[in-house]
């Protein structure tokens, strides 16, 4: 029963750092290859003007990068 214990508190442990490393950086989860865009394959979204809510959306990311620790 200790070990049953001490791993449940170990993956708790693990748990909680995630969290406090999301809610200090606020960035979202992403991919470490850089997505479609490295192999060459072009946006779904290519309008001439965004629609408001992307708009806003890519105001926030602009924002968090500018901002970002790292």
């Amino acid at each position: 029963m200790t070990i049953f214990l001490l791993t449940f508190a170990l993956f708790l442990l693990v748990v909680v750092a995630m969290a406090l490393g999301y809610l200090v950086q606020r960035k979202t989860i992403a991919g470490s290859c850089g997505g479609l865009g490295e192999i060459g394959i072009e946006k779904a979204c290519d309008c001439d003007k965004p629609c408001e809510k992307r708009q806003k959306r890519l105001e926030k990311e602009k924002f968090w990068q500018q901002n970002k620790i790292i």
